[in-house]
């Protein structure tokens, strides 16, 4: 079965998976959600599930757009700071040379408008005049040297003084962008946290068993398919620490925005688990999928990162024997999973250019836990 089909066969999983994964963002706890004073929808289950896959997915992308806007404008903003410290070098610059400039001119009227080293020319010592000329040459040189300098400086000045103009007009265009991005993570949040206030316990334990059976269909379908191909891999000695980086983890609360070390969210573990390996990989989802190699999933070696969803709005760092670590989504908690709890989009290896690390000793796998608790935890991000 190829990984086409199998993601087409994700169109009734992932009503399953994926929107359980919504569901249970903001859900109340089963004996809260069962007092709550709202009447039951009236939709099947499937076709709500549906409904809240549809909001996670659009939170996901809100929260890697928010990601990417906050990551540019920071460089932009570190882009301003850097301009106007060359600005104010320059300014300083410049005003070095005018006093030059200004002493240059003091001296001239002093000595009664000529200049003191055209007095050399009409001394008492006719036999110096040659090396009298050459010391005035010298001299014109430098008050030439001054003039050009100070013109130099104050067109620089210029040219920074727009340059920082227009790098802070960039990073407020970005910040009105990741400002826009958070609004999105909420709105959709908060219609998650609505269609959840309306669910019964009853319906919550459903919405669990459904996520768990459709994960557990999906990881055998997959397995099945071989597109994993046969035997395992060695991770790269930096992948190694990556994958290492990631089980620390383990255990720590999805936030959205989040990279670290108190909690992250999907992107967040993916870019700090390379990152503290020795390699520097973009922060987002999507640009970990545009930017770094492709690999097939054929190939996959601990350390590659699988990305999911056709928007590339998910990530999880591959670990071995069909399971990857990952944060999955608002409410939960940074976890081992199956390859196959989202639909695969495909993979990316950031140490391409590395080889197999010798003497690899896989490390001790924690009991995978593929349905994610419904719970009441808070989905509050740490993010202004």
């Amino acid at each position: 079965m190829s990984v086409a089909r199998r993601n087409r066969g994700w169109i009734h999983r992932a009503v399953i998976c994926g929107a359980l994964l919504a569901a249970a963002a903001l859900s109340l706890p089963a004996q809260q959600a069962a007092a709550a004073p709202h009447d039951p929808p009236s939709q099947p289950l499937s076709q709500l599930l549906q409904q809240l896959q549809t909001l996670y997915l659009q939170t996901e992308q809100a929260t890697e757009d928010f990601n990417k806007a906050k990551e540019a404008a920071t460089k932009q903003r570190a882009a301003a700071d850097l301009l106007d410290k060359q600005l104010a070098d320059q300014r300083v610059a410049v005003a070095e040379s005018r006093d030059q400039i200004g002493l240059l001119a003091r001296r001239q009227y002093q000595d009664g408008g000529v200049s003191p080293y055209l007095n050399l020319l009409v001394g008492d010592d006719p036999q110096g005049l040659f090396a009298q000329k050459h010391l005035l040459q010298r001299a014109a040189g430098n008050q030439a040297d001054v003039l050009e300098r100070l013109k130099s400086g104050e067109a620089r000045i210029s040219v920074l003084n727009a340059g920082a103009q227009v790098a802070l007009d960039k990073a407020q265009v970005l910040q009105t962008q990741q400002g826009a991005a958070k609004a999105k993570v909420e709105e959709h949040l908060k219609r998650v946290e609505t269609i959840i206030a309306g669910l019964t316990g009853v319906q919550l334990e459903e919405l669990q068993k459904l996520e768990e059976q459709g994960i557990n269909q999906a990881q055998a379908d997959f397995l099945d398919s071989k597109a994993l191909g046969a035997g395992s891999r060695v991770p790269s000695a930096a992948g190694n620490r990556a994958v290492g980086y990631a089980f620390l983890q383990l255990g720590k609360p999805y936030i959205w925005g989040a990279e670290g070390p108190a909690s992250y969210d999907c992107s967040g573990l993916t870019s700090q688990a390379w990152s503290h390996a020795g390699q520097t990989i973009p922060r987002t989802s999507q640009e970990q999928w545009a930017q770094l190699p492709k690999v097939p999933l054929s190939l996959l070696r601990p350390g590659d990162l699988v990305v999911y969803f056709a928007g590339a709005t998910h990530v999880a760092i591959y670990i071995g024997n069909g399971l990857v670590i990952q944060a999955p989504r608002p409410g939960a908690f940074v976890k081992v999973s199956p390859i196959a709890a989202n639909p695969i989009l495909g993979a990316v290896r950031p140490d391409s250019s590395q080889g197999p690390m010798p003497d690899y000793v896989p490390m001790a796998l924690p009991k995978t836990d593929s349905a994610t608790p419904i719970s009441g935890a808070d989905s509050g991000n740490n993010v202004g």
